[in-house]
C-alpha cells in the first residue's frame, strides 16, 4: 500500500511562477501538486491537503472572463495562501474590492515593505520584497485585516487569522524577495502545521515497495539516453526488481567525448545491470547525409532511433513494462493531467502497435531537482547527475549544417577542453547549460606562420531555472581567452572561438 504523505495544493491562476511555488513548498519537505483553478470542490476535498496556495497570474480578477474559484473552497477548513492574483482573487470573492493601480501604484521589482505582527511573518528581519502588479486589493473582505503595507500599497498583505486564510501582493516565491522562503516556510508550518515528512529517503523507500508490487516477476524494458532523467529512473527499477530489468542505450555516435564509455561503465560495471550497447554511429551518419535542415535532422534521428530500438526490443522477447524518465515539469507542461506511476500505452514513440506495454514513470511526481538528490543518493557519479542539458539529436544539431564525423570529432574534443575548463575554474556548476557548436563557417587563420583554413567554434552558456528564458553568462574574460587557446591549439580543425551573447528571447539556447 502506498503511503499518503502529507499534502499542499498549489491553485493554478495562470501564473508564471506555478512551478517555482511548489519546489519551494517541495524544499521544505512537503510534498505538493499543481492543480487547474478549474479543478472541482471534490476533488479538492478527496486530497485531503493540509494547505492550500493560490498562485499569480496575468489577468485582473475584477474582469469577467479572468480566472474564478468557488466561494466554497474558503469554507472547506483548509488554511489559504494567495499570492499576488491569488490575494486578489481571494479579495474579490470573498466580497473585497480589487482596482486598477494609478501610475504611481504600480510596483514592479525590488519594494520595501513594512510588516506588521503575524504568524505568516515570524522571524523576518528584513524588508525587501519583490513585485510585479498593475492591480491592486482596495477593500478587504470583512473579518480580514491589513498585516503589511508599502508606500503604494496599503494592503501588501492581509489576513483573516481565524479562518487561515492569508493573502499577499508581493513574490515570496522568487530569490529576489529576501526572507520570502520564510514566509513559505510559516505558512506551512506555523498555519497550515505540517510536520514535513517528504524526503529523498522516504521516496526512495516507498518507489522501491510500490514498483515491486506493481512489477512482481514482469519483464522490464529501459531506453536508456544516458541522461539525468532516464538514468535515475533505471537505477531506482533495478533497485527494485533486479535484473529482471534490460536496458537498451543506443550509441548513435552523436554523443559528448566519452560518453558512451561512461554510460556503459556506470550502469554495467557499478551496478551490475543488463546493459545492451548499440553502436550504430555509421548508420546514423548515412542517414544524416546530405542533411543540413535542423528539423529534418531531427526526425531523422529520432526515427532511426526507434528502429535500433525495435529491433533490439524484439529480439528480447515480451517485455511488460517501459521505463520512461518522466518528471512532474513533463506532466504540468501537458495539461496538469492525473498523477499516476503506471499507465498502459500502445505505440509508444514510434514502436509497432502490436508490442503492448505498460508505462512505468517512477519519477512522475518529482522536479529536476529532486531528481538530482535522488540520483546522488541511489549513488550514481556526480558528473553524470550534474551535467549540463544535452538535446536527444546530441550533435546532430550542435554541427549547423550536414553532419560528418570529421565535424563530430572537432565539436567532441572542443567541447570536451570547454566543459574541462569551467569544471577548473568553479563555474560549471553556475551555469545553467554550456556548450559548443560548429557551425558550417571556415576561416582564415595564422598558425606558426603558416595560413590556415579551418572551422570556427561557438561556445555558449547561459543562466536560467528552467529552460523557458536564459540570459548569457557574464563569463570572466580570463577564462575566455583559456578556453580560446586551447581549443585553437589543441583541436586539429579549428583555428577561431567565438562566445555567443544572445539572450533567450530573442535566440534560443541551442543554435541550430
Amino acid at each position: 500500500m502506498k503511503r499518503q504523505h502529507e499534502i499542499v495544493l498549489v491553485i493554478d491562476f495562470g501564473g508564471q511562477y506555478n512551478q517555482l511555488i511548489a519546489r519551494r513548498v517541495r524544499e521544505n519537505n512537503v510534498y505538493c501538486e499543481i492543480l487547474p483553478h478549474t479543478v472541482s470542490i471534490d476533488t479538492i476535498k478527496a486530497k485531503n491537503p493540509k494547505g492550500i496556495i493560490f498562485t499569480g497570474g496575468p489577468n485582473s480578477a475584477y474582469l469577467e472572463n479572468s480566472p474564478r474559484i468557488s466561494k466554497e473552497i474558503f469554507e472547506i477548513g483548509v488554511p489559504i495562501l494567495g499570492i499576488c492574483y491569488g490575494h486578489q482573487i481571494m479579495s474579490m470573492v470573498l466580497g473585497g474590492n480589487v482596482r486598477k493601480g494609478s501610475t504611481s501604484e504600480k510596483e514592479y521589482g525590488k519594494t520595501t515593505i513594512t510588516y506588521n505582527e503575524s504568524k505568516l511573518f515570524e522571524g523576518i528581519t528584513t524588508n525587501t520584497v519583490w513585485m510585479s502588479h498593475t492591480d491592486l486589493v482596495d477593500a478587504m473582505p470583512e473579518g480580514f485585516e491589513a498585516i503589511a503595507y508599502t508606500k503604494d500599497c496599503p494592503i501588501g498583505a492581509m489576513q483573516n487569522a481565524e479562518k487561515k486564510l492569508y493573502g499577499v501582493q508581493f513574490h515570496p516565491e522568487v530569490e529576489h524577495c529576501l526572507e520570502g522562503d520564510k514566509v513559505l516556510r510559516n505558512f506551512l508550518y506555523n498555519i497550515c502545521e505540517v510536520s514535513g515528512d517528504w524526503t529523498t529517503d522516504s521516496f526512495i523507500e516507498d518507489k522501491i515497495k510500490e514498483l515491486k508490487e506493481i512489477i512482481g516477476d514482469k519483464k522490464v524494458l529501459c531506453a536508456l539516453s544516458g541522461g539525468v532523467d532516464s538514468s535515475v529512473a533505471a537505477v531506482l527499477v533495478h533497485k527494485a526488481i533486479g535484473d529482471n530489468l534490460t536496458c537498451v542505450f543506443v550509441d548513435h555516435g552523436l554523443l559528448r567525448k566519452n560518453e558512451g564509455n561512461d554510460v556503459e561503465r556506470i550502469f554495467r560495471d557499478k551496478f551490475d545491470m543488463n546493459l545492451i550497447r548499440v553502436n550504430c554511429e555509421d548508420r546514423f551518419l548515412g542517414k544524416l547525409k546530405g542533411v543540413t535542415e535542423p528539423e529534418a535532422k531531427r526526425k531523422i534521428i529520432g526515427e532511426e532511433f526507434i528502429r535500433v530500438f525495435e529491433e533490439e526490443s524484439n529480439k528480447l522477447g515480451k517485455m511488460d513494462f517501459l521505463v520512461q524518465g518522466t518528471i512532474y515539469p513533463d506532466v504540468v507542461e501537458s495539461g496538469l493531467g492525473e498523477s499516476a506511476t503506471i499507465k498502459s500505452h500502445h505505440n509508444v514513440g514510434g514502436i509497432p502497435e502490436d508490442i503492448e506495454f505498460k508505462i512505468v514513470e517512477p519519477l512522475r511526481e518529482l522536479f529536476k531537482d529532486e531528481v538530482r538528490k535522488i540520483g546522488l543518493e541511489l549513488g550514481i557519479d556526480e558528473d553524470l547527475i550534474f551535467r549540463h542539458p544535452f538535446p536527444g539529436p546530441g550533435l546532430g544539431i550542435r554541427v549547423i549544417g550536414e553532419v560528418t564525423k570529421e565535424k563530430c570529432d572537432i565539436l567532441r574534443e572542443a567541447d570536451a577542453i570547454y566543459m574541462d575548463i569551467l569544471k577548473e575554474e568553479g563555474l560549471y556548476k553556475e551555469i545553467w547549460q554550456a556548450f559548443a557548436t560548429l557551425p558550417d563557417v571556415k576561416t582564415v587563420g595564422v598558425m606558426g606562420d603558416e595560413r590556415t583554413y579551418a572551422y570556427l567554434v561557438g561556445i555558449r552558456a547561459v543562466t536560467s531555472s528552467d529552460g523557458m528564458t536564459s540570459d548569457w553568462y557574464k563569463m570572466p574574460y580570463d577564462v575566455l581567452e583559456k578556453i580560446s587557446n586551447r581549443i585553437v591549439n589543441e583541436v586539429d580543425g579549428a583555428n577561431r572561438v567565438v562566445y555567443d551573447i544572445t539572450s533567450k528571447p530573442p535566440g534560443t539556447i541551442e543554435w541550430e
